[in-house]
């Protein structure tokens, strides 16, 4: 049974930084592609960061995150992370990673494997 489990969430003070990791188990190799996803209060669940594992290419729809957020992984310890700098109030939200296999896909419905969620909340 495919599982993924995010971590590193917290509570932040503007301008400064976390990183999320997540890790997957149970996954088939056609699940090469792997995303972070971000929710923020009453808003749709949106893409932000993506990586290919056969390849290591990456996609950032976000232009907001572009330059502050990095999306890296370590195929040995089936481990996605997402290191995020310079946190804005607007970064809220609750981080979900997800498994796909359909591309670097930045519609939530292009993945089949979702994680629990974290919750980063950036606030003075």
């Amino acid at each position: 049974q495919p599982r993924l489990v995010e971590s590193g969430g917290g509570l932040v003070q503007p301008g400064g930084s976390l990183r999320l990791s997540c890790v997957a188990s149970g996954l088939t190799s056609d699940y090469y592609v792997m995303g972070w996803f971000r929710q923020a209060p009453g808003k749709e669940r949106e893409g932000i960061s993506f990586i290919s594992s056969d390849d290591g290419n990456t996609y950032y729809p976000d232009a907001s995150v572009k330059g502050r957020f990095t999306i890296s992984s370590d195929n040995a310890k089936n481990t996605v992370y997402l290191q995020m700098n310079s946190l804005k109030p607007e970064d809220t939200g609750v981080y979900y990673c997800a498994a796909g296999r359909y591309g670097l896909a930045r519609s939530p419905h292009e993945y089949d494997y979702w994680g629990q969620g974290t919750q980063v909340t950036v606030s003075s």
